[in-house]
């Protein structure tokens, strides 16, 4: 087993909400911030849920997030790798932001973070709180990872991971499509006989 943080991967904490000023100043950036749908979607490479963005405007600084990059869901421990549409969006303090080092494949680290036993296992050990369940950083910062591959073995099981959700969700949108097109044929064709 190797150790989370040394030599594997850097943790980085999101930006907690609360200390973050906001300002209606108009030449403050303003900030999208990351949510769980996000990453679902990230994971699976599919476009977003359409819905309101939560946005803020500020000149502090705040942790953002660039396409490629890692992240971690406190709330779900979940792991995805931010696509292209999220880069600058802002990480909150619900999320981490993962930085693999020395021969680490970002797809990889993705897949044995949700998918290894061994540390799924030890994330559901290690949860805190009653009615909301949380994950924390210290409990990151403490797993054990297990000895990883060749860095070629490691994009190779990561493309293969990444590639196989994607399938996965597309057969599953398709087959939605496909109920919702039977059940409005149904419909139609239960409507009563108008002359």
């Amino acid at each position: 087993m190797i150790k989370f943080i040394k030599p594997a991967v850097k943790v980085i904490s999101g930006t907690p909400q609360f200390r973050i000023t906001e300002t209606l100043d108009g030449d403050a950036p303003t900030y999208c911030f990351y949510s769980q749908s996000d990453l679902e979607a990230d994971l699976r490479n599919l476009p977003s849920a359409q819905h309101t963005r939560k946005t803020i405007k500020t000149f502090d600084k705040v942790i953002t997030i660039s396409a490629g990059e890692v992240v971690f869901s406190l709330l779900s421990g979940d792991a995805s790798i931010v696509r292209i549409e999220r880069s600058g969006y802002l990480l909150t303090q619900n999320y981490a932001k993962l930085i693999p080092l020395r021969n680490v494949d970002a797809h990889y680290l993705v897949y044995v973070l949700n998918e290894d036993r061994s540390v799924r296992r030890q994330l559901r050990m290690g949860r805190q709180g009653s009615a909301t369940v949380k994950y924390t950083l210290a409990q990151l910062n403490s797993l054990n990872l297990p000895p990883f591959p060749s860095r070629e073995k490691q994009g190779l099981i990561g493309r293969l991971y990444f590639n196989q959700l994607e399938l996965e969700a597309r057969k599953e949108r398709a087959s939605r499509l496909e109920t919702a097109i039977v059940l409005e044929t149904i419909r139609k064709a239960n409507q009563p006989w108008t002359s």
